[in-house]
């Protein structure tokens, strides 16, 4: 297995699909990777030599938020959002869907069970 940024990649995976694996890496970027390091997108991980995986390494640590570095810009914007009691910082807060959905009959994976909120059985 390639390691790129931290994570290993499969070897059995398309470059492009390969990369994917990675946080803050879809397949559009995956692709534009793919064009500005001039790797054949038909090849497989395991098949890329040393010299195409560091340029790969090299394009996303100076070109790319990936990985650590992104979930921390995400967790300190949500943490600004709580801070200045903005609506989607309230709505992190009370653990509720931010960005407009019902809540009255879904909305089940961000509330919770419906056994804890509701009617009791006798």
């Amino acid at each position: 297995m390639a390691r790129i940024a931290g994570v290993d990649v499969p070897n059995n995976k398309k470059v492009e699909i390969g990369l994917t694996y990675i946080f803050g890496i879809g397949r559009s970027t995956a692709k534009k990777i793919v064009e500005e390091t001039g790797i054949d997108s038909n090849k497989r991980i395991g098949e890329l030599s040393e010299q195409e995986i560091s340029s790969i390494r090299k394009y996303i640590d100076s070109n790319l938020k990936v990985e650590g570095e992104l979930r921390k810009e995400i967790g300190l914007n949500i943490k600004r959002l709580m801070e200045i009691n903005c609506y989607r910082g309230y709505r992190h807060k009370n653990n509720m869907p931010c960005r407009g959905q019902k809540t009255r009959s879904n909305a089940r994976t961000r509330r919770g069970l419906a056994g804890k909120r509701g009617i009791k059985r006798k």
